[in-house]
């Protein structure tokens, strides 16, 4: 894997999220402190001219315990032979058993946060927290939604500037793309 600067930076958004999904992950690596879940929804843009990832994360996670902690997360991705991985991992709890020992992932540490990511990961984004917010039922305006939430556990919405990207030649552009 290489570096890849965030005006090289080039994906399919609905791709990723949608079909290949994300390891989102929050602690500390050097502590062994941190919880990772699968997670199928975010975005992916410029806010406050920094680029940033938002994920969102239900408080009865146990990863939102993690989030709210540690000031960092990663998020990663892998090819589709890791997809079993990605689903034991968003079906069980850390809190129960050490999820990871399960898979077929290895944890490593980032370049330039505490947060720790996977070695077998093809992207890696390395993000520092700068802003979070509570979903508000009473703000939304397509009442289909609230269906979403049976036992009201609205999620909580994390910006994450990303500091670094890391991923296979597939995700660099190549200068003709600019065009």
């Amino acid at each position: 894997m290489k570096s890849i600067p965030i005006q090289d930076f080039l994906i399919r958004v609905n791709e990723l999220w949608l079909k290949q999904w994300f390891l989102l992950t929050s602690g500390d690596y050097k502590s062994s402190h941190f919880n990772t879940m699968t997670v199928a929804w975010g975005y992916f843009g410029v806010l406050w001219n920094k680029p940033c990832a938002t994920v969102f994360v239900r408080p009865t996670r146990f990863t939102y315990e993690f989030i709210n902690r540690y000031d960092t997360f990663t998020l990663c991705s892998f090819n589709k032979s890791y997809k079993d991985d990605l689903s034991l991992l968003g079906a069980l709890s850390g809190r129960d058993v050490d999820k990871i020992a399960q898979t077929r992932l290895s944890i490593i540490p980032s370049q330039k946060i505490p947060a720790p990511a996977f070695k077998e990961a093809e992207l890696i984004l390395e993000c520092k927290k700068i802003y979070l917010d509570d979903l508000k039922p009473e703000n939304f305006l397509d009442e289909s939604i609230k269906k979403e939430y049976p036992k009201k556990d609205y999620h909580r919405m994390y910006f994450g500037e990303i500091v670094e990207i890391r991923g296979i030649d597939g995700y660099r552009a190549s200068p003709k793309s600019y065009y």
